[in-house]
C-alpha cells in the first residue's frame, strides 16, 4: 500500500516509492504497521539503519546500488514512519522480527542484508533466522559493544545519560534542539559536513511524532540487547562482510573481537570515517555490495 501523503517524508530518493506492511501474518498480533521505501531492479537487497534514524538514511547508497538490487529499506517499528505501538518492545528480538516479517510477508529470496550500527546487529541475527533466504551480509560498525553513542562525545553521554534517567527521562526525550542533535549526530562523523539539513530537518520532524520520545528513549535502552545478540553471531551461514570506520564509536579491540568471532568474514576499515558510514562514505558500502551482486 502505497504511503498517505500527510506522513511522507519530505526527502525523495529517485526511483523508490515509499510503502506499508500491515501485520498480518501468524504472530504478528499487536506487531506495527512498517513503512519501506522499494525501487530498483534485481535480487533483493534490504537496507537497516541505525539508532534515531530512518529509511532516509541510506539515500546518498541507494542510487549506487539500484541498478545491480532491487532495494527494500525498511523503518524500524516505531522509528521513521512505522507504527508506534504503544507499550511496544524495542529490545533485539522484538525488532528483528519486524525485519523477519518483512522477509517472510513479501517473500523475499536470496537476499543481501546491510544494516548499519543496530541495524548491522539485525542484519546478522535475522541471517542466523532466516538461513535459506539470506545470501549475504554486510554489517557496518555493529553497535555490540558497551558504552555506543555515549563514546562520541561528552555532550552525547549526558545527553543519553539524561534520557534514560528515571523520572526525568521521558522529559528529556522529548526536547531536542536543533543545535543538539546535529552536535550529537556530527560525533558520528569523520567529516561532519555529510551531514546535511534537510536530513537533520527530517529526524527533527519524525522526533515530533506523538509517542515517538518514548520510542526513543526504549531504543536507547535496549544496548545490553544488542550486545546479548553477538551470541547468535556464529550461526550465520551465509557469506559476511564486517565494515567500520576508523573512528567509529567502537574500539579497535571491540572490532578484533568481531574479527575473531567471525574468523571467515570479510574486513574493511574505512580511513577517516566515523560511525555513519552511510551518510559520508556510501561508496565503500556499495563497492562491497556491487562486487558480489
Amino acid at each position: 500500500m502505497n504511503i498517505d501523503t500527510d506522513i511522507e517524508s519530505a526527502i525523495r530518493i529517485p526511483g523508490t516509492s515509499a510503502h506499508f506492511l500491515e501485520p498480518s501474518g501468524p504472530g504478528t498480533e499487536g506487531a506495527g504497521r512498517l513503512r519501506y521505501l522499494a525501487g530498483g531492479t534485481g535480487a533483493p537487497l534490504i537496507l537497516l539503519h541505525t539508532v534515531r534514524t530512518q529509511a532516509e538514511h541510506f539515500r546518498h547508497l541507494i542510487p549506487l546500488v539500484q541498478q545491480q538490487y532491487t532495494v527494500y529499506a525498511l523503518d524500524l517499528p516505531g522509528m521513521g514512519y512505522s507504527q508506534i505501538v504503544p507499550g511496544a518492545s524495542y529490545q533485539e528480538p522484538a525488532t528483528r522480527a519486524a525485519v523477519k516479517r518483512l522477509l517472510t510477508e513479501l517473500d523475499l529470496n536470496d537476499v543481501t542484508l546491510l544494516g548499519e550500527s543496530m541495524g548491522a546487529v539485525l542484519a546478522l541475527t535475522t541471517a542466523a533466522d532466516l538461513p535459506d533466504r539470506v545470501r549475504r551480509v554486510v554489517a557496518v560498525n555493529a553497535y555490540d559493544y558497551p558504552g555506543g553513542i555515549a563514546r562520541s562525545s561528552l555532550l552525547a553521554r549526558l545527553i543519553i545519560t539524561g534520557v534514560l534517567a528515571p523520572g526525568v527521562g521521558p522529559n528529556i526525550a522529548a526536547v531536542e534542539p536543533k543545535r543538539v542533535m546535529r552536535a550529537v549526530l556530527r560525533g558520528g562523523l569523520g567529516d561532519p559536513g555529510a551531514l546535511r539539513e534537510d536530513y537533520l530537518d527530517e529526524l527533527l520532524k519524525v522526533g515530533r511524532r506523538p509517542g515517538y520520545p518514548t520510542v526513543a528513549r526504549a531504543v536507547y535502552g535496549n544496548l545490553p540487547s544488542l550486545i546479548a545478540a553477538r551470541s547468535r553471531y556464529r550461526e550465520v551461514t551465509a557469506p559476511i562482510h564486517l565494515i567500520y570506520g576508523e573512528k567509529d564509536w567502537s574500539r579497535p579491540s571491540d572490532r578484533q573481537a568481531n574479527r575473531e568471532l567471525l574468523s571467515d568474514a570479510d574486513y574493511t576499515q574505512v580511513q577517516g570515517a566515523g560511525h555513519f558510514i552511510a551518510l559520508e562514505r556510501p561508496d565503500v558500502p556499495a563497492a562491497a555490495l556491487n562486487a558480489t551482486a
